[in-house]
């Protein structure tokens, strides 16, 4: 049943995409801003302290809403495919991946750079006012080859593991990693639990997105890019995705990058050429590629455990 709450979850993503009005984490993105408020105001001089307090506002944001779904799936046993389909669509962001990422790679072909740098700029966090053409083809192809990690892979895995209560965890997690997981200002220490935890709760479904596609690329590239270059990446969990899946679609990703007003030079990921236009699409199509193979493979388990 698990499978057929997978495979709806994705046609409903594939089929409505992210929700126009309204979205789960979107909402819950607006009570992550009030609750850091309250706890700002409060955060003395120990940086211990502000783990801790970071540690506990964690916990307030994240622990009431995977109970209350562990809640209704223990007491909706006759719902429960469809609750889980629901949160399974919820969770993952194929559609709303590729919506983001197509129009950067019409942009481009139109050559309208500044409209491109402004769709780009909406899925990466570095600043893209000055970035030229081969930075927005490399930026676009970044953020698509993680994101189908974060977005896409890791919260089906703990769909696999957990069930629904799984998603509802990694996506509060993950989100919360994205709002505070900055070390700069009070993040530094705030955010760290919450930087931890996601680096925790992705180690394992990177390293398997990062080897789904050295399988549907050029592996010998992609496992050589995996070994040799992911020790240099900052991101214990984005290094290892991006470094294979580069090396997959054999491009060349990195190089000189803008955060907060400060330039910083990425190492080098992948190996072969300078990503061109038309690799933001590979990028893609290898994410979704690795989606076939994900489910297939979940449906594969699902037959083994009921025959």
């Amino acid at each position: 049943m698990f499978v057929l709450s997978l495979l709806l979850g994705v046609l409903f993503d594939w089929l409505l995409g992210e929700p126009k009005k309204f979205h789960p984490l979107v909402g819950f993105g607006h009570w992550v801003k009030r609750v850091e408020r309250f706890f700002v105001k409060k955060l003395p001089d120990s940086s211990t302290k502000h783990i801790l307090l970071g540690g506990m506002a964690w916990a307030m944001l994240v622990i009431p809403p995977v109970t209350l779904v562990s809640c209704l799936v223990w007491y909706m046993p006759q719902q429960q495919w469809l609750l889980d389909a629901v949160v399974v669509y919820f969770g993952i962001a194929y559609r709303s991946l590729a919506d983001h990422v197509k129009p950067i790679y019409s942009q481009l072909c139109r050559g309208n750079l500044a409209k491109a740098r402004d769709l780009v700029a909406r899925i990466v966090s570095r600043d893209m006012d000055n970035a030229d053409e081969q930075g927005v083809r490399n930026a676009a192809i970044e953020s698509c080859l993680e994101n189908g990690s974060d977005a896409i892979f890791a919260p089906i895995f703990w769909f696999l593991c957990l069930g629904a209560p799984g998603v509802v965890l990694y996506r509060l997690a993950n989100t919360l990693d994205a709002m505070w997981g900055y070390k700069h200002g009070h993040y530094l220490y705030f955010g760290r639990v919450a930087a931890r935890i996601d680096d925790v709760l992705n180690y394992v479904p990177a390293r398997l997105t990062a080897m789904s596609y050295a399988l549907l690329g050029s592996t010998y590239n992609a496992l050589r890019c995996w070994r040799t270059q992911t020790k240099r990446c900052a991101s214990p969990n984005a290094g290892p995705v991006m470094c294979s899946g580069a090396g997959a679609l054999n491009v060349i990703l990195g190089g000189r990058v803008c955060y907060h007003g400060k330039e910083y030079d990425k190492p080098v990921m992948g190996a072969g050429r300078q990503a061109e236009d038309n690799d933001i699409l590979r990028a893609l199509s290898l994410v979704w590629h690795t989606l076939i193979l994900w489910l297939f493979s979940a449906a594969l388990i699902g037959w083994t455990y009921v025959f």
